[in-house]
């Protein structure tokens, strides 16, 4: 079925506003899957994969500090998804790299990290350059990679199906490095072991964001379905509170 952005905006917003995401929260996870599927990097096909253990993130402990110094820092998520904690990584590397002028953020435990290309672009945009590696998958290993240059408004993406054997230390780990002094660019090296390699340039995120805007969303119905049918959950407090207030007077 044929959306518009607006509506799926919205009904992003009510779906993690009922998961319990924090007021800001919710308003930067609808963002993040919003930009990944307006730039052709399929946000939905993340959301639905996430869309299982969004509501017990509010049960988890929030992000942890592990270790700090000037340039770098440690991060335990706590299993948390990205959707909710990796906002605030990034703008940790940034105030670093404003200070020092190169830091690296490590974070552990965090799910779904494909949704750090929003906040990566926003920090761009600020004007400092940044780059992220992560690795998906316990048999298969999948390597990703996304980068920024400084006052640019469109990152560049890179990702591979690779031999490398799974390693407790990599798996939910991500490695962000920030720079107010180096434009920072990343794509995986075409090593051995490596196949169904993509890379998708600046350039064509932009192209694609033009395709998306012109268009509009296409979104599975059951998908649709499930996003509202969590939502709801919102209405119901909402109305329930409604009702408590008419009553008060």
């Amino acid at each position: 079925m044929h959306i518009s952005m607006n509506e799926l905006k919205a009904s992003l917003r009510r779906c993690f506003e009922a998961s319990g995401y924090f007021v800001g929260n919710y308003e930067d996870a609808a963002n993040m899957i919003l930009w990944l599927e307006k730039h052709g990097l399929n946000g939905l096909g993340e959301l639905e994969r996430a869309l299982d253990y969004i509501d017990v993130d509010r049960d988890k402990p929030l992000s942890t500090v592990v270790y700090e110094d000037s340039t770098s820092a440690i991060i335990d998520s706590n299993g948390r998804s990205a959707l909710n904690c990796i906002a605030a990584s990034v703008d940790l590397a940034h105030a670093k790299a404003l200070e020092v002028g190169i830091a690296t953020v490590t974070v552990h435990n965090c799910h779904n990290r494909m949704f750090i290309l929003k906040a990566l672009t926003d920090c761009g945009r600020r004007g400092i350059s940044v780059a992220a590696y992560w690795q998906n998958g316990s048999d298969t290993v999948t390597e990703h990679t996304a980068a920024i240059k400084a006052g640019a408004r469109y990152p560049s993406y890179s990702e591979a199906t690779t031999s490398l054997k799974p390693s407790d230390d990599d798996r939910q780990a991500l490695t962000i490095i920030c720079s107010s002094r180096v434009d920072l660019t990343t794509s995986l090296q075409r090593s051995e072991g490596n196949r169904n390699a993509r890379h998708v340039s600046a350039e064509q995120v932009a192209q694609n964001k033009e395709h998306s805007v012109d268009q509009g969303i296409d979104i599975d119905e059951a998908l649709w379905a499930r996003i509202n049918k969590i939502g709801e959950g919102v209405l119901v407090e909402n109305s329930e509170r409604s009702r408590q207030g008419a009553g008060g007077r």
